[in-house]
């Protein structure tokens, strides 16, 4: 599936072709530190379809508990989470999907991950009371 991606003030700007079946959610604490939220969902992209339209990402390096050296690259201007760069374990992008124009398409995510880090009340968000909000 062709994507098109964006950081929150438009000035990173990418498009890619994405397994949308590959569509996963991560618990781990670097996912929920690094978002600001209790998970991040992700898509993967190989790199000979990945590419960088518009502006430079800022890249920040982090050594994962695997000793893996992952870069996640972020608008240096609106500070938005853009994707990871491949690594020596993982050869694809992975892909933010909050900054994709065809998030909406997606089907719902295969498989979620590092679930022990799982906030607790997630299995019980149904229960939350919704505002719905429109423009």
């Amino acid at each position: 599936m062709k994507v098109d991606g964006r950081c929150h003030c438009g000035k990173i700007a990418y498009t890619a072709v994405v397994d949308a079946t590959e569509v996963q959610i991560c618990h781990c604490l670097d996912c929920q530190t690094l978002t600001g939220s209790a998970f991040r969902v992700t898509v993967p992209a190989a790199p000979e379809t990945f590419e960088l339209i518009q502006g430079q990402p800022r890249i920040y390096y982090k050594i994962a508990d695997s000793g893996s050296r992952r870069g996640h690259a972020f608008c240096p201007d609106c500070g938005a989470p853009i994707f990871r760069m491949p690594t020596d374990n993982n050869p694809n992008y992975s892909l933010r999907v909050g900054g994709l124009d065809q998030r909406a398409d997606l089907p719902i995510p295969r498989r979620q991950i590092w679930t022990k880090r799982r906030s607790p009340w997630i299995d019980r968000i149904q229960e939350i009371p919704e505002i719905s909000f429109q423009r």
